[in-house]
């Protein structure tokens, strides 16, 4: 008769010391990650003018880095389900934080080009490794909060990350301008916290010194009693699992999401710049107020859908708002009080939509071939942060004005949202 609440006791207790010992570290990692992915944003203004980039050079260099990124992003993935998430995370951390300082030493477009490129192939992988590490870690019930927990990295780095390149922009150490110093000082934690990695992350939770052997033992049950619940509704194999339509739809949804998201992360400060009238430094630590409140809508997001079980309902409503918003951002002629409360609405519906989404290929398919799904998602997914920057930078040289330009990424708003309610209610849930 003690049973069950002795056992619900040390599972309580288990899932606790997970999420404390995990989710700080992977979150504080992500912060470095994005930070180097999307600080080509507030150097943008100084780094454009000092080396006489047009907008289309510049969103085409802000965007080939999702080419260098789509290359290993199933490997990578793979590699962090069969081989050790510790090992090629820190490897990922040392190699991107080298090609950010790269960045910074560039002198021309094409020198630009190449070191965005090397950036994204040595970031590759991060990401879906980090979801497909979680699932080895937290039960379904808890992994949109533990996704949501992680994510909120992202806009939080960008919250930070704003007023903090402002002030580097105003360095001109040994001769160098401020927009080179943003790269190299930002490039350094990622290789200091590589080598942290080695020491302070575990792969499974059999090897994990820091839980009870009774933690242990309830966590690996608990999660291979639900991958044998997997197994057995949807018994697919590695290929199979790729070519699901439901892993398609998701991929095509993350991808015109990104295309979305990605020009509004890259534009934001020279929007913000437009319709002020303000400096790039003071520009930069404006923008920082939208991604403030995405931290909150990134909580709210993973814990509303947790709770609720529903996934796919909590996305969609996440990527109309995203386009709705931004739409109302741009429109001429608005005050610079109206302009940046739509542009922080904005911000907050950017990152909303990711903790329950990326549930949804954890529920279709279980080991390597949920590893392949979330890495293809990613991989896909992620050159529409190619196609983003590449298409507004377009416009606008093209003398189209920026309505034009979000008009465009407000649509794909829409249709992302479009293909993920097409996937079928029953297998959005997680009861």
């Amino acid at each position: 008769m003690t049973t069950l609440p002795i056992v619900a006791e040390i599972g309580a207790q288990t899932r606790r010391k997970i999420a404390w010992h995990i989710l700080p570290f992977v979150f504080l990692l992500y912060i470095i990650a994005y930070l180097d992915r999307a600080n080509v944003a507030f150097a943008k203004l100084s780094m454009s003018a000092d080396l006489g980039f047009s907008e289309a050079v510049f969103g085409f260099g802000a965007g080939i880095f999702f080419l260098g990124y789509f290359l290993l992003e199933i490997p990578g993935a793979l590699i962090v389900e069969r081989w050790s998430a510790r090992r090629w995370m820190a490897r990922i951390l040392v190699s991107w934080g080298v090609f950010t300082i790269l960045v910074g030493l560039v002198r021309s477009h094409t020198h630009f080009y190449v070191a965005r490129f090397l950036l994204g192939a040595a970031e590759a992988g991060f990401f879906p490794g980090i979801i497909v590490y979680l699932t080895h870690w937290f039960p379904a019930q808890d992994r949109a909060r533990a996704m949501g927990g992680f994510i909120m990295a992202a806009p939080l780095s960008l919250t930070l990350g704003a007023p903090l390149s402002g002030l580097i922009l105003n360095l001109r150490w040994w001769g160098l301008p401020g927009w080179r110093w943003v790269f190299i000082l930002e490039g350094i934690p990622a290789v200091v916290f590589g080598l942290i990695t080695l020491g302070y992350l575990t792969d499974h939770p059999r090897q994990a010194r820091w839980l009870e052997t009774e933690e242990k033992n309830w966590i690996e049950a608990r999660l291979l009693a639900e991958k044998k619940e997997i197994r057995k509704a949807r018994p697919l194999t590695f290929g199979q699992t790729l070519r699901q339509r439901k892993v398609l739809l998701l991929c095509l949804a993350h991808f015109f999401a990104n295309i979305g998201g990605y020009g509004f992360i890259v534009w934001l400060p020279t929007i913000v710049n437009k319709v002020g009238k303000l400096s790039a430094a003071t520009a930069n630590a404006a923008s920082a107020l939208p991604f403030a409140l995405a931290v909150l809508s990134v909580w709210l997001a993973g814990y509303s859908s947790d709770r609720s079980g529903e996934r796919r309902l909590h996305a969609c409503i996440a990527f109309l708002a995203a386009g709705l918003f931004f739409f109302l951002a741009t429109r001429p002629g608005l005050p610079f009080s109206q302009a940046m409360f739509w542009l922080s609405l904005t911000g907050a519906a950017v990152y909303a939509w990711c903790p329950p989404f990326w549930v949804l290929p954890t529920l279709i398919a279980e080991g390597p071939a949920a590893a392949g799904a979330i890495g293809m998602i990613n991989s896909i997914g992620n050159l529409g942060g190619f196609v983003g920057p590449s298409v507004v930078g377009y416009l606008l040289t093209t003398n189209h004005s920026y309505s034009v330009a979000v008009g465009v990424l407000s649509v794909c708003y829409c249709i992302a949202a479009a293909l993920t309610f097409s996937i079928p209610y029953g297998q959005t849930r997680t009861d």
